[in-house]
């Protein structure tokens, strides 16, 4: 659904919009240059208020100052100085500009807002709080104070502390949407799920057309798991700003979540095209490609990902498991290695190079990535599995037990690496030990009875072996 006319420009009238601002503003510069400022002295204030308003902040200081040349005792006007100076990012002189004007008017409760902003701007951020208190006291039925006050302590993280102001505001106006919308911002931080969705949607019954307020509606109900209606709620956005590329890849990342891969699919490439910077959606697209089989799309599109952030470690892994379901070994170990300079400290690099030089029959070499990679995650006991594989093909016994043992020290009712630790052992004729070990694996899974009996037909008929296992 759409909630625009389709044959309507929002392009042409911002463009007649900045064309009537820049008219009014030369029109009061003629006044000002003309010297008849007394006879149109409102019109020239409501072209500051435009100023403001459109964030024409240098033309806007520049009518204020030739009023306040006129006019230097006038308070409003320090206070619309301080706020031109402040959009300017001229913070110690916007400060200056409110601390006049308070000198003029100590009671004016807005000026302490505007100067609260400077403060925090310049990183006061106690001063800040102090203003907007005094303004509490001397405009304690106002909304708005208190909202500045829940806003600077959400900027602090101090979410529980700005949930009570936002909730003072919408007492003292019940209809604040903005003050709806950050107690959703702050309930969402504390990870009250259930009381964000409420303000949000209460936000949107007063602001129906707004795309942030729907995105974030929908990101707490993906959240929830409620993922169909997270998915209306993306769409709601992109019918109100259809180039809303974060909806766009929340949406695609909540229909891969429910196996709609085609339409995920679509998703990213209308947020990758939207940004074409966008390395976290060439990425999806590639790993969707990968789950729907088409390997070389999946490749190329992690080349994207790679191309757009060279450093981007998951990227680099992917690609090399895609080479190597390719074929593609050398560019494989290639990108293993790369994933591997990029993040030193994370095994999965390491145990993918392992598992494809296992596969290559470079046995040393897979021992030692195995090896460090257990250096990052010393109990994995599938990654002690693979090391001790590899020993056994290299016939290193002794250290092939011992990887078995961490197995089992990690998993004490590892069938598998009791079975393969009485294979060794048989090996190296210790009959007792392997017994023992056959003993305990036949007796955590006895379908490994059936495999020794494959695997040792002549040993597994011999009357003393069945003595041994306590079978006569």
């Amino acid at each position: 659904m759409s909630y625009l006319d389709s044959d309507f420009s929002w392009q042409d009238d911002y463009e007649q919009k900045d064309k009537n601002i820049d008219d009014e503003i030369d029109s009061c510069r003629k006044i000002l240059d003309e010297g008849s400022i007394y006879e149109s002295i409102e019109s020239v204030e409501d072209i500051i208020q435009l100023c403001i308003e459109n964030e024409r902040y240098s033309s806007g200081l520049d009518i204020i100052n030739r009023l306040l040349d006129i006019s230097p005792y006038n308070s409003d006007y320090w206070l619309k100085k301080g706020i031109l100076l402040n959009g300017l990012c001229q913070y110690e002189e916007a400060l200056n500009a409110f601390e006049k004007a308070l000198s003029l008017n100590p009671g004016d409760a807005d000026v302490y807002l505007e100067k609260a902003s400077a403060e925090e701007n310049l990183g006061q951020l106690t001063e800040a709080r102090t203003s907007i208190e005094k303004a509490i006291d001397m405009d304690s039925q106002n909304a708005d104070v208190y909202f500045s006050l829940g806003v600077l302590l959400q900027r602090q993280n101090k979410f529980r502390e700005a949930i009570k102001y936002f909730q003072k505001s919408i007492e003292l106006d019940p209809e604040f949407e903005e003050a709806y919308y950050e107690l959703g911002y702050c309930y969402e931080n504390n990870n009250q799920l259930a009381k964000a969705l409420k303000n949000y949607e209460k936000f949107l019954d007063l602001e129906p057309y707004n795309a942030n307020g729907w995105y974030n509606r929908g990101v707490i109900l993906t959240k929830l798991n409620k993922l169909e209606k997270a998915i209306d709620s993306y769409d709601l956005a992109l019918a109100v700003q259809p180039e809303f590329a974060s909806a766009w890849f929340n949406r695609g990342n909540a229909l891969a979540d429910l196996g709609r891969l085609q339409q995920a699919l679509e998703s990213f490439q209308e947020a990758l095209a939207i940004d074409n910077d966008d390395d976290a959606s060439c990425y999806n697209i590639a790993n969707l490609y990968e789950e729907l089989g088409d390997i070389n799309n999946a490749i190329r599109f992690y080349s994207e990902a790679i191309k757009i952030n060279e450093h981007y470690y998951d990227a680099y892994l992917a690609r090399g498991y895609c080479y190597d379901s390719a074929g593609k070994y050398q560019l494989a170990l290639k990108d293993f290695n790369s994933a591997i300079s990029l993040s030193n400290d994370n095994a999965d690099a390491w145990y993918a190079k392992a598992d494809l030089e296992y596969s290559l029959g470079k046995l040393q070499e897979a021992a030692a990535s195995y090896k460090s990679a257990l250096k990052i995650v010393p109990d994995s006991s599938e990654i002690w599995h693979n090391l001790a594989q590899t020993y056994f093909e290299m016939g290193d016994w002794l250290e092939a037990l011992e990887g078995y043992d961490n197995c089992i020290r990690i998993n004490p009712n590892d069938a598998s690496s009791y079975y393969e630790k009485a294979k060794i052992n048989f090996i190296l004729k210790r009959t007792k030990e392997a017994v023992d070990c056959l003993k305990t694996a036949f007796l955590i899974n006895p379908s490994f009875k059936n495999e020794f009996e494959k695997e040792y037909p002549d040993i597994k008929s011999s009357r003393l072996f069945k003595k041994l296992l306590g079978e006569l």
